[in-house]
């Protein structure tokens, strides 16, 4: 493949952290939507309920598709998907989680304050 014709391609990266704060609510949506799934056999739905009822990191998966986030965007074709869902030990305040350099202007601003 020339460079021309891979230029055309391009990875969008997006990351989310959410928080979960009715988890039977979120299994339930998620159940409902394998319930109306057609395309689904009796061992592949059993299986899907059985991790959507039992890890909310997968009903969330089942639920979010980020296919919809490019659906409707004029001008491109999606190619190739993938995604995935866990569950993590997330601290706001942590250096890790900070985005982009948003952690210094935090520490600054913390700083501040103090003064």
């Amino acid at each position: 493949m020339s460079t021309d014709e891979s230029s055309r391609f391009v990875r969008l990266r997006v990351e989310l952290v959410l928080e979960i704060n009715d988890s039977d609510k979120l299994t339930s949506a998620a159940l409902d939507r394998l319930d109306g799934d057609g395309a689904l056999r009796g061992d592949e739905r059993e299986h899907a309920r059985t991790s959507v009822s039992t890890d909310t990191a997968e009903a969330l998966a089942y639920l979010v598709d980020p296919i919809d986030a490019v659906r409707e965007v004029p001008g491109v074709e999606l190619t190739q998907a993938s995604w995935s869902s866990e569950q993590i030990d997330y601290d706001p305040d942590a250096r890790e989680w900070a985005l982009d350099g948003d952690y210094e202007d935090d520490e600054v601003a913390r700083e501040d304050e103090e003064d």
